[in-house]
């Protein structure tokens, strides 16, 4: 049953001369870091989400793309529709450039020049959802909107952690967890002059973004695998039993859960009318290791080696960019193309030089480029201000991102 990424030494290497073709047809020489998606794979990453989600709508997640041509690409996507953001003026700006008219806040906002910006444009409020879990986030609207003439449309973030033994379980994000608590949030926002409880959100993290099948951490994956069984057995009693008691209050739009990592347990809870996926386009290396699918890895950056320091050692310039997240090797880059190379362990992945080892290294002339593998996906391209997009050994566009749009959300 086990699915992950397990692309070999021919494939890594097959993938290194592509791209290095693709660079030398150019011409020019192009400015490194060299940031490239592979189209064919996101495209195929795309496909696959849409079958594992069973006939249910994928919302992308903007966060893990962060491109706007591939927000637009993946929308393209029969199966995918909506984007989930990740600020409240990313969805304005998104909307302003007509990238979609259907856009979810997956994250309170206490952005008050956002919050105006809103409420001051019927167009907008009426694509943006934003998030809530608190009444004083919505004290916040009310206090950037002389009246209430244009509803905000509003969603609440409910708790998806597991409670086992005492403890909480998954991502510590909505206060929210007993029903009688939504419950009352809910009658709160329909009740309240301005306010239009459209939807409701929740992000199973500790399923959707924990690997259960890496092969260095049997003993852990075995403790995750169960979990994630435990966590989704007891969030379907939760779904139920909130969706019921919210009924009678609000016709809802929309249940949006689950992640790249989790498409299919999520979609399947009746409860759920959508699931998010960002991370499974790209495939960044903490997406490697799952039982549930096997995504093709699809951005990549490419770094020059610009020193020998021996002859079993090659130097590249840059490459320290590194995952958030909880302090740890895998949040390290990996440089993946040619097969075989090695971060050192005294040095890592440096901010101005980054040596490699390994049997690849002697190899390695001075001027080749070596391609590499963010750890998360979306973070790579802050610091982009192009993505070359790779169709075959082709490069056939080069698009900004949102850093080359000048907007840094």
């Amino acid at each position: 049953m086990a699915a992950r990424v397990s692309q070999g030494f021919v494939d890594r290497n097959q993938l290194w001369a592509r791209l290095n073709d693709a660079v030398a047809k150019q011409g020019a020489p192009l400015p490194t870091p060299v940031f490239v998606v592979d189209l064919d794979a996101f495209d195929a990453n795309a496909t696959d989400l849409v079958r594992r989600a069973g006939g249910k709508p994928v919302r992308v997640a903007s966060k893990s793309l962060r491109v706007p041509a591939l927000i637009s690409r993946a929308l393209e996507h029969d199966g995918m529709h909506g984007v989930l953001a990740y600020t409240l003026r990313e969805a304005l700006w998104l909307h302003e450039h007509d990238l979609c008219d259907d856009i979810v806040v997956a994250y309170p906002t206490v952005d008050r020049g956002a919050l105006a910006d809103l409420v001051a444009s019927p167009s907008a409020a009426a694509a943006i959802t934003i998030m809530v879990d608190n009444v004083a986030q919505l004290e916040v609207v009310d206090s950037v909107r002389f009246s209430p003439t244009v509803p905000v449309r509003v969603a609440i973030d409910v708790d998806a952690g597991l409670l086992v033994a005492g403890s909480h379980v998954g991502p510590k994000r909505s206060p929210l967890h007993d029903t009688a608590d939504v419950v009352a949030l809910a009658r709160t926002i329909t009740e309240r002059s301005g306010f239009r409880l459209v939807g409701a959100m929740t992000y199973e993290g500790q399923v959707a973004g924990l690997a259960d099948a890496v092969p260095t951490a049997r003993t852990r994956s075995m403790i995750v695998r169960r979990l994630k069984a435990l966590s989704l057995t007891q969030l379907a009693v939760r779904r139920r039993e909130i969706a019921d008691a919210i009924r009678p209050l609000a016709e809802l739009e929309f249940w949006n859960a689950g992640g790249s990592g989790s498409v299919e347990e999520s979609a399947a809870d009746p409860a759920v009318t959508e699931v998010a996926a960002g991370s499974g386009l790209l495939v960044p290396t903490l997406f490697d290791h799952y039982r549930s699918f096997a995504p093709r890895p699809a951005s990549f950056y490419g770094l020059p080696v610009t020193r020998k320091p021996s002859p079993e050692m090659a130097t590249v310039h840059g490459g320290g960019l590194v995952a958030s997240g909880p302090v740890g090797a895998d949040r390290l880059p990996t440089p993946w193309a040619p097969a075989g190379l090695h971060l050192t362990a005294l040095e890592g992945a440096g901010e101005v030089q980054t040596p490699l080892t390994g049997r690849a290294a002697a190899l390695l002339e001075i001027g080749d480029l070596v391609w590499f593998r963010h750890a998360k996906s979306g973070e790579l391209f802050e610091h982009a201000l192009s993505v070359h997009l790779l169709s075959g050994s082709e490069f056939v566009d080069a698009v900004p991102s949102y850093r080359g749009c000048g907007q840094a959300f």
